[in-house]
């Protein structure tokens, strides 16, 4: 309404984003397409027409590359250029390294979506050949068609935070996979996972099962014959030496009756207590390897001075707010919260044609493990945030197109991810009115008590 030109918002969102890239690769200049790898480095030199000026194979690290821009600049000028944008797929780290010898010889850089790459690669010539020569050319044309992206800036302390968040993920993937010692013991011992309703979430269980399965090698009767009373004082000093106060001596009680239970594989059991005390021991020494990364994390939270903004999404913690800017980087560096949203794969993708309207799903492109730092953040946000909490019902109880409860929490996923940023771009602190009704004035209406 009101727009007589008849362009979109996306049609301006793109058209800006077109222009952004326009001054990094002018058609002044010739494309500098680099497909990195270990030893080897191929290099081309193309108009923006795609066609190859110049061609050169670089046996060289990627930090040694310094030697092929300077070439590359030189093929360039030779065909009246009065310059070079230089592009390459975001492979490992080594386009960092590209990217800061491209910066200091003053050199625009850009970077190509793999999948791009792959797409293009078929559509090429009708095949899947893959080679270090072609994959250059299509690099390069990729770029001077501006299907490219300006890759994230340097930044000492966001690229801190960015390599704190992969470790996290590292260390949560290593600790559920060791939580399979649940199904160890519900094969040879189940009466002792019967002691606490959530076991691996107690600390008196886990230190007194540590005390047991160290003690005992799989015999239990040398725990029995220590009796209760000496148990319970060995689990106490277990417990202050982890840092708590005291322990539950009911969960005890039950571990030590527990003991005589002959429910389970009883001939394997030495053996698989030997690889739970393992285990156990390995679950314990990652998750203070894991708190150490997010008491980090969140001192780069700090010195951010964004933990007071995202800590006022209520139900938001700060080490789920730094688990998901870990994936995102500055939220500035974003046009709007919707690119955010669409980065993480969690934007709605539309099926028309004519009067066919096909099923709205999610996207799924972009980045995974953005959109499982938000998917985690739900569940916290989801109850004790009043407003993705009504959001929650309305979207699973209303009458029409009314959603599952999967499809709903991937509504409030988008949400968080959306008021995150913009919480961060405009420095202001969470409002729940806003959150609900949105800035319009006319929209704006008092929260029903």
């Amino acid at each position: 309404m009101g727009n007589g030109s008849g362009v979109s918002r996306g049609d301006r969102n793109r058209n800006a984003r077109l222009a952004r890239l326009r001054v990094l690769v002018p058609s002044a200049n010739a494309i500098v397409g680099i497909d990195l790898a270990d030893k080897k480095q191929m290099v081309v030199v193309t108009d923006h027409d795609s066609k190859v000026l110049a061609r050169k194979t670089f046996r060289c690290r990627a930090w040694d590359l310094g030697a092929a821009l300077d070439w590359a600049s030189k093929q360039a000028a030779a065909q009246g250029f009065a310059g070079v944008t230089v592009a390459c797929e975001p492979t490992g780290h080594r386009w960092r390294v590209l990217g800061q010898l491209a910066g200091e010889r003053g050199m625009p850089f850009v970077c190509v979506q793999p999948m791009l790459t792959s797409w293009a690669r078929r559509s090429e010539d009708l095949t899947f050949d893959k080679t270090d020569e072609k994959d250059a050319v299509i690099i390069a044309r990729l770029a001077s068609q501006l299907r490219c992206y300006v890759p994230e800036p340097v930044d000492e302390t966001w690229g801190r935070l960015r390599h704190l968040g992969a470790r996290r993920e590292q260390l949560l993937v290593e600790a559920g996979s060791q939580v399979q010692m649940r199904a160890l013991l519900e094969c040879v011992w189940p009466a002792a996972l019967q002691t606490a309703r959530q076991p691996l979430r107690s600390s008196t269980w886990t230190a007194a099962m540590s005390i047991v399965v160290d003690r005992d090698g799989g015999d239990l009767t040398r725990t029995r014959r220590l009796g209760l009373a000496r148990l319970e004082t060995a689990v106490r000093r277990e417990i202050i030496r982890r840092g708590k106060q005291k322990p539950c001596l009911r969960i005890v009680r039950l571990l030590f009756a527990a003991l005589t239970d002959r429910a389970g594989v009883i001939a394997h059991r030495a053996g698989a207590l030997e690889r739970v005390a393992l285990l156990l021991g390995d679950w314990l020494g990652t998750h203070r390897r894991l708190l150490d990364t997010e008491t980090r994390m969140t001192a780069v939270l700090d010195e951010l001075r964004l933990t007071e903004l995202v800590t006022s999404i209520t139900g938001l913690s700060a080490i789920g707010a730094a688990a998901i800017l870990a994936e995102t980087g500055d939220p500035n560096r974003f046009a709007s919260a919707r690119a955010l949203v669409k980065h993480a794969g969690l934007a709605p993708r539309e099926k028309l044609s004519g009067t066919f309207k096909g099923r709205t799903k999610l996207t799924g492109q972009g980045r995974p493990g953005l959109r499982l730092a938000a998917w985690r953040a739900v569940w916290g946000a989801q109850r004790a945030n009043p407003v993705y909490a009504a959001r929650f019902t309305h979207l699973t109880t209303r009458e029409q197109n009314k959603l599952t409860v999967t499809q709903a929490q991937a509504v409030i996923a988008a949400a968080i991810l959306r008021q995150l940023h913009a919480v961060i771009t405009t420095g202001r602190a969470w409002d729940p009115v806003i959150a609900t009704h949105g800035t319009k004035p006319s929209a704006v209406m008092p929260i029903a008590a």
